[in-house]
């Protein structure tokens, strides 16, 4: 009999050494509330022993939390709807204020974000919510951290992942960006064009000092297009040596105009020698006297 008691003693004080034995890892910290008081000194991690029926330990994982905010549809302040998302990361810095003073943390920290993601996109526009993520990350952590640290939390970081726009205003700023990438071809080219006019001023004001530079300048090109094997050539002839051939077939027309002047007069003064002292014939030789 008295072994039962002992065994049923045993049995009872194990099932309670087991029931009042905790064990708190490295990352986490551990609330005891005694009577529904909570203790103000969280546990340490290592093994904690709390008084069956009296003691409730709460664990509180200290670890950063990363809470994804769904998307929420907004309109920004230049009238364009969009759908963002975010991400929030956060840490619990006070076990006792996070579990005492707010009821379910991470369903609270969840509104908050989602409330203070609406708000980011009503009061910003398309282009900063494309191109200026930094600042925006900032503005959103203030807004969520302000209410954060009266609950115990701390807010690591907070990044917008996306921003979901209309197909129609896809299209559009697709066409935008055509526009524009167009519009800068253009300039360019222009540019291109005017540095070139400007360097074959300076080209044809030398050549125009240096004839002969044109003409290599000329036969360069001729090299350069029949390098390329070409079936026909056309050689465009400069104004300069269409200008000397005509000088030059002036100068041949003037001395064929002189010599048949000049023969005309050796004629007329050999007719004259003749009629003196006698007829020459057409080889030079004095024809004979006539004899009556």
């Amino acid at each position: 009999m008295l072994i039962e008691i002992l065994s049923a003693i045993g049995v009872v004080g194990a099932v309670g050494l087991a029931a009042s034995v905790r064990i708190v890892r490295q990352y986490e910290r551990g609330l005891i509330f005694r009577f529904g008081r909570v203790r103000r000194a969280p546990s340490e991690p290592g093994i904690m022993l709390l008084v069956p029926a009296v003691d409730r330990m709460v664990k509180v994982n200290m670890q950063i939390v990363t809470l994804p905010v769904p998307g929420q549809d907004g309109i920004t302040r230049d009238n364009v709807t969009v759908r963002v998302d975010a991400v929030v990361y956060f840490k619990v810095i006070d076990p006792v204020q996070a579990i005492v003073g707010v009821e379910n943390y991470r369903f609270a920290m969840l509104q908050v974000a989602q409330a203070s993601l609406r708000r980011i996109i009503g009061e910003s526009s398309l282009d900063d919510l494309l191109s200026n993520r930094q600042r925006l990350n900032e503005g959103l952590e203030l807004m969520i951290d302000s209410p954060a640290l009266g609950w115990g939390i701390h807010i690591d970081r907070v990044e917008i992942k996306d921003v979901a726009l209309p197909e129609t205003m896809k299209r559009a700023m697709s066409r935008q960006a055509e526009a524009e990438r167009e519009r800068r071809g253009r300039v360019i080219a222009a540019e291109g064009e005017l540095q070139a006019s400007e360097k074959l001023a300076e080209a044809a004001e030398r050549m125009a000092d240096t004839p002969a530079a044109l003409q290599l300048r000329l036969l360069e090109t001729v090299v350069e297009v029949a390098a390329e094997k070409n079936s026909t050539l056309v050689l465009p002839f400069p104004v300069e040596l269409l200008q000397f051939l005509d000088r030059k077939t002036t100068g041949d027309r003037s001395n064929d105009a002189n010599v048949p002047q000049q023969a005309r007069t050796e004629h007329d003064a050999g007719g004259r020698t003749g009629g003196a002292d006698g007829e020459l014939d057409r080889t030079g030789n004095r024809s004979p006297e006539r004899t009556t």
